[in-house]
């Protein structure tokens, strides 16, 4: 009956440590540095409306102006101020990243379960799923945009559809590999229910590599959004998005140079911000992966 109590050998290591921070930080600095990165580009987007200005309001007077303390990243050649165009944008992008993420995760999650539990459904679900995966986000984009209109909760679906298979296949193999253990076997003959044994044996061992790739799906839509909005076909065009901040600026490269770069670095920022928090997540819950790199 000892084998009933069993813990999930793979679950999250590192939680126990939360108390000891330092040393915490010392052995995963990628998780700190991402982390706190994301959190400040998050506080950023959050407070935006109490310091950044008004993103929209234009003045035909102050078109392609140099940086100064009024508008600190200069205007645009419509006469309006970068950096609140700039901050603003950091919503939208995360806003997308982020949700795209969560929705991902949770479908992929509910999906690869059953499906890993399941042999007949997972004959089924999976060559749907490898049909799915077929699809190229940008092509899906296009279409749901062009028979609804643009829109930011249009393009988190058409970004979350195509992510759901890689999410799926990932909890699907945990779960394959995890219903074989001894312990979950015991428990199952132990009289254990089936949604029990799911919930306190099976759903935290996907808990971890699901974290990972959600970063991942994250980092993904976050360049997604910005590529399909300097198309024009993402983010409406009359709300601050670094990818049709970049379209409609890169004419005036050589005048106003911010107008491009700010959105930019910023873009550059938060995906390597969310890479980061991706990889020491990944050193975090697995070790040995950091002596292989």
């Amino acid at each position: 009956m000892a084998l009933l109590s069993a813990p999930v050998d793979t679950a999250p290591i590192g939680w126990l440590q939360i108390a000891n921070l330092p040393r915490l930080a010392r052995r995963h600095p990628l998780v700190f540095l991402g982390g706190g990165l994301l959190t400040l580009l998050i506080t950023m987007a959050l407070l935006a409306p109490l310091y950044a200005g008004d993103p929209v309001n234009m003045d035909p007077f102050k078109r392609l102006q140099p940086p100064s303390a009024e508008m600190w990243f200069g205007s645009d050649n419509l006469g309006r101020d970068v950096f609140a165009r700039t901050v603003f944008g950091a919503r939208i992008s995360l806003m997308v990243g982020l949700m795209s993420a969560a929705s991902a995760a949770i479908g992929g999650l509910l999906i690869g379960v059953i499906a890993g539990y399941n042999r007949g459904v997972d004959s089924i679900v999976m060559r749907f799923l490898d049909g799915l995966m077929a699809i190229p986000t940008s092509l899906l984009a296009i279409a749901l945009i062009s028979l609804t209109g643009a829109g930011v909760d249009i393009l988190i679906v058409a970004i979350t559809i195509p992510s759901i298979p890689s999410v799926t296949r990932l909890v699907r193999s945990v779960v394959l590999s995890v219903r074989t253990r001894a312990y979950v076997e015991a428990a199952l003959c132990g009289g254990a229910r089936l949604p029990k044994v799911l919930w306190r044996h099976i759903l935290p061992s996907t808990i971890p590599p699901l974290m990972v790739q959600s970063a991942n799906v994250c980092a993904s839509a976050i360049l997604t959004e910005a590529g399909l909005s300097f198309l024009g076909v993402g983010v409406p065009t009359e709300i601050p998005s670094w990818g049709n901040m970049i379209a409609s600026s890169s004419l005036y490269l050589p005048v106003a140079p911010l107008t491009v770069f700010a959105p930019g670095i910023c873009l550059t920022a938060t995906v390597l911000a969310v890479n980061l928090f991706s990889d020491g997540l990944r050193d975090l819950f697995d070790p040995r992966s950091k002596g292989r790199r």
